[in-house]
């Protein structure tokens, strides 16, 4: 098994840390100790538990807590990860073989795109169609669905568009996996993130046929409990907790405990309010600089997600925007390239407001000097 280098993420373990300002990553501001406290945390329990082994597929206490999130779930139904890309990773060993093919939403977070080549599985990409409010290419859809087709593999909220599927949409597409014998395999990280509040419909229920990948990475806006979980058939569960103990293990023990605070129905709710209101406040301004540029970014507004996914009009390669921006503005974007679709940016707008409006105005500056000729 030997998976192609992930460029989005190399890129940002090279320079996230190194340039002055990060408008690459994808998540909302995260949350501190102290906020986890300020929820209920226990800290005096916290900091006298004893740093061993946590249970392997996640405690009790926070498959009880995450059922919640699940209508008709039971603790059988959810195994938890070491962050929602470890829930993915589980997916593709336990479901492709040699041969297998993964139909994959573009454009999209490209890990789901780089497991399939280790596993000798093929990909077959359908398109997201900008002009249609990133509305599934449905017959590029019904080209790719075949007999070899294992997974059906789509984010929603979508990364990087911010857009979220229709009801019909999300009904058709769960259709298209039964038909085949596929699984609906639907990463809801962004789940929680939308910019007005209104929380994403799940794909869990819709069929027995549908696997949900998720974590407290973006919404609840603290990806350093590395805490994500899959949600799926009972068989499936029991099949990926024995791959976990070969992988992980299990989570940490003070994540674990931290997690069950967090996705509390309570917290739950005020995090993602949390979200939504650094959100909206940051696309505001995104909006006012973007207008401001003479028609160079051209974008679909999000819906949901900490970011905004912009097309600008010049012919330079993305990745070779990207490399000007750090090299000449020491500020740090995704280019496009590594989404799934050329000449976009992805730019971050979960960071602190005043990082945000110093990040595009040296971007604004570097946008200048390209138009200019420079």
């Amino acid at each position: 098994m030997r998976m192609p280098i992930f460029e989005m993420e190399r890129m940002q373990s090279l320079w996230e840390h190194v340039v002055e300002i990060d408008l690459s990553e994808s998540g909302v501001e995260p949350v501190t100790l102290s906020d986890l406290y300020a929820l209920g945390l226990d800290r005096k329990m916290f900091e006298s538990t004893p740093l061993g082994y946590s249970q392997t597929n996640g405690t009790m206490a926070l498959r009880e807590a995450l059922c919640d999130h699940y209508p008709g779930a039971t603790t059988d139904h959810i195994q938890v990860t070491n962050g929602t890309s470890e829930a993915n990773y589980l997916a593709c060993l336990l479901l492709l073989q040699q041969g297998d093919e993964l139909l994959f939403e573009s454009p999209n977070y490209m890990q789901m795109y780089g497991i399939p080549a280790g596993m000798a599985a093929t990909v077959r990409p359908f398109s997201l169609l900008p002009e249609r409010h990133w509305e599934p290419d449905w017959e590029e859809l019904d080209r790719a669905l075949s007999s070899k087709t294992r997974i059906i593999y789509v984010s929603n909220p979508n990364n990087p568009t911010g857009s979220i599927l229709s009801i019909e949409a999300m009904e058709r597409l769960v259709r298209s996996a039964q038909r085949v014998n596929a699984y609906l395999v639907a990463d809801e990280v962004y789940q929680g993130a939308e910019l007005d509040g209104q929380v994403t419909r799940t794909f869990w229920g819709m069929s027995d046929r549908v696997i949900v990948a998720s974590g407290l990475s973006k919404a609840f806006g603290i990806p350093g409990l590395r805490i994500g979980w899959l949600v799926g058939p009972q068989e499936f569960i029991a099949d990926a907790w024995a791959q976990h103990d070969y992988l992980t293990i299990g989570p940490g023990m003070l994540s674990d405990l931290a997690a069950q605070v967090a996705v509390s129905k309570e917290n739950r709710k005020k995090l993602f309010e949390r979200t939504a209101k650094k959100l909206g406040a940051n696309l505001r301004y995104f909006r006012e600089w973007a207008s401001s540029l003479d028609g160079f970014l051209d974008y679909v507004e999000p819906r949901a997600g900490a970011f905004v996914f912009a097309r600008y009009k010049h012919d330079i390669p993305s990745v070779e925007l990207m490399e000007r921006l750090r090299s000449n503005q020491d500020v740090l974007v995704v280019p496009g390239a590594y989404l799934g679709l050329e000449n976009y940016l992805r730019i971050s707008t979960g960071v602190p407001l005043d990082k945000l409006e110093a990040g595009l105005a040296r971007i604004a500056k570097e946008f200048q000097a390209i138009r200019s000729g420079r």
